[in-house]
């Protein structure tokens, strides 16, 4: 089995977190956070740099807990179950980096390029950066390590720059008067400059392939978030001191106005190109880190499993990572329009996400108290708690002050709220319980749509393939509401005999009702509720074995196929049917999706087998014909 490759250190890390931090916020917050609360903004600096360095601290404790590519989602598996809560908070960060990296590219575009520049151009200039970015991710985390410490170079030179150059031109009384708008404004300001410091996860996402993650990323993290809090907080006191607040709140490019008074006119261009790969390069955390998560879902069979994959050369997720790069286009694609709006739209959901994954320290103390933890966070029982009533706080001003506030938090929830079906839909194809209920469920609707689901033109030609089936023993696994049933029973004559097994009740029921009233009595029917696993126990020799729709269904085929060549004599003969490719949108069963893999998990198990695949319009049949042999020949 491929691994991910392990060879990333402590200043990978450190520049990864240092990049995935540094927002948009620190160029163009300054003067947001004015606006609401003047000079007392810089306070709202302050606190948001302790609260940065705290978060980093809790997410050190739970990376050094559970090191894995999960990351936030592995936390929230442990501390809150493996379910839909844990899906939804995956799914949450997922949209929420989606949404991050939009904003950094846009902001950037916006910065670089003229307002008069064509959306075209800015679009096409997104897709080029998404594009050269995952390319390198693909490559490896060789590339990503060389890449991440260049851009963690340019964000250090050019805050340092800023600030060094800035002091000079400071005039200190610009801080006068400092308290100029209502305390509780400060509140409203941290929500404008919160985004600023967002990203602590995507260090997390890359434990499996991080030297000593237990220690490595605690200390990363930690660090990092020093050193961009600091130089936060020192780019907001250099901004209002050399600009006053009242000034700096009404410019529409506040940073072009503080570079062209600090640097000469001759640099300007050199500034914006490298504002624009500072944000670039926080995109770039991001974007490396979201198919991590998204590898991590996958392995826990909460998104489509062939993300899972492994590259066998480059030992990357490429699948995520080219799926990742798709989603990010179309993303950047819809998120050109107001900064504002898309800010406005990030920071709730950002902060309701962080907000459960921090609550993870003190549950995991109270639930898992011997856990082996190589770093702890400070007062880990109650500092989540308190900073998760300042980012509740912190919306709750917003709502309160800003005019459209709740319907844009509407819009978010709803975001979140569209992972509930995705997740439904997920656990149709792995969980058990949830198999058995939906068809239940679906069990009278069956009957009704047989005719079109599984026409009977066909099931009468799987029927004629095997033309001696008279007086035979045939199972019938996962025989539904008897659709193929009825016609084996009527091939098999009254000497022969149907098992047919199914793992729902209802199923059983109408399948019953239906050989009682047609007068059939050489059927077996038996309930198996962990079917899935299994054949029935009870059932010891057949000669032929029947199965419409329940591969895709099964847990571990090679378990299911020994008990298949178990009750099969030699060159005793199977016939399954599995359906792909529904509506040609959602994802197929992993195993299903390559023939030569089918061939040789068959062949292990004692078969020799022939596939077919037929299209349909809704749907495709793939169709597996097979013999129980010991010779290794094809089956035709």
């Amino acid at each position: 089995m491929v691994e991910l490759k392990r060879n990333l250190g402590f200043w990978t890390i450190f520049a990864i977190t240092v990049t995935s931090l540094i927002g948009t916020g620190i160029f163009f917050g300054v003067s947001l956070a004015s606006e609401v609360a003047g000079n007392a903004s810089i306070l709202a600096w302050t606190i948001l740099g302790i609260i940065t360095i705290y978060v980093a601290a809790c997410f050190g404790e739970l990376s050094s807990m559970y090191p894995s590519a999960g990351g936030l989602f592995d936390f929230t598996k442990h501390a809150y179950g493996k379910g839909l809560f844990s899906f939804l908070i995956g799914w949450t960060s997922w949209i929420v980096i989606n949404m991050m990296n939009s904003l950094l590219i846009v902001a950037a575009l916006d910065y670089l390029l003229p307002s008069s520049a064509e959306v075209f151009l800015k679009i096409s200039l997104a897709v080029l950066i998404i594009l050269i970015l995952n390319f390198f991710a693909y490559l490896g985390t060789d590339r990503i390590a060389v890449m991440l410490g260049a851009f963690a170079v340019i964000i250090t030179l050019l805050l340092v720059s800023f600030i060094a150059f800035g002091i000079k031109h400071i005039d200190y009384s610009n801080y006068q008067p400092f308290f100029s708008m209502p305390f509780i404004l400060i509140f409203y300001a941290l929500f404008f400059i919160v985004e600023t410091f967002f990203g602590w996860e995507n260090a997390t996402f890359m434990a499996e392939e991080t030297y000593d993650p237990q220690k490595t990323i605690p200390r990363a993290l930690i660090w990092s978030a020093v050193f961009v809090s600091v130089l936060g907080l020192l780019l907001a006191i250099v901004m209002l001191g050399v600009i006053p607040w009242q000034e700096l709140s009404i410019m529409q490019t506040p940073l072009t106005a503080f570079t062209s008074i600090i640097f000469d006119s001759s640099l300007a261009l050199f500034v914006q190109i490298a504002v624009a790969l500072a944000l670039i390069g926080s995109a770039a955390g991001g974007l490396i880190g979201s198919p991590r998560l998204l590898l991590g879902l996958a392995r826990d069979k909460l998104f489509i499993e062939q993300l899972a994959d492994i590259h066998p050369k480059f030992q990357t997720p490429y699948k995520a990572i080219i799926f990742q790069t798709v989603i990010s286009i179309i993303v950047v694609i819809f998120g050109f329009g107001s900064y504002t709006y898309l800010l406005s739209l990030l920071v709730p959901l950002a902060l309701l996400m962080y907000i459960t994954v921090i609550l993870c320290v003190p549950v995991l103390r109270a639930k898992r108290p011997n856990h082996p933890r190589p770093f702890k966070v400070w007062f880990g029982k109650i500092g989540p708690i308190i900073v998760s009533l300042i980012y509740i706080a912190i919306v709750a001003v917003w709502l309160m002050n800003s005019p459209n506030a709740f319907s844009i938090f509407k819009l978010g929830l709803s975001f979140i709220l569209f992972g509930i079906p995705i997740f439904l839909l997920i656990i149709l194809y792995y969980d058990p319980e949830s198999i058995k209920n939906i068809n239940d469920i679906f069990a009278r609707i069956s009957v009704i749509f047989e005719p079109i689901s599984f026409p009977k033109k066909f099931r009468k030609e799987l029927i004629n393939y095997f033309e001696d089936l008279e007086d035979k023993t045939v199972l019938d696994y996962g025989s539904g509401v008897g659709t193929l049933t009825i016609h084996l029973a009527r091939s098999v004559g009254p000497k022969g005999v149907v098992f047919a097994t199914d793992l729902s009740p209802k199923n059983v029921e109408i399948l019953k009702r239906r050989l009682k009233n047609q007068g059939i009595e050489n059927v077996i029917v038996i309930l198996d509720e962990h079917q899935i696993n299994r054949i029935h126990p009870s059932i010891k020799d057949v000669d032929v074995v029947f199965s419409v729709g329940m591969l895709g269904y099964i847990q571990d085929i090679r378990k299911v196929l020994r008990d298949i060549a178990r009750i099969l004599p030699k060159n005793g003969r199977i016939c399954l049917v599995e359906y792909t490719d529904y509506f040609w949108i959602l994802p197929n069963v992993k195993w299903l999706t390559d023939d030569r893999f089918i061939e040789d998990v068959f062949r292990a198990s004692g078969f020799s087998v022939h596939i077919v695949r037929r299209r349909k319009l809704f749907w495709s049949y793939v169709i597996i014909y097979g013999i129980k042999t010991d010779e290794k020949i094809p089956y035709i």
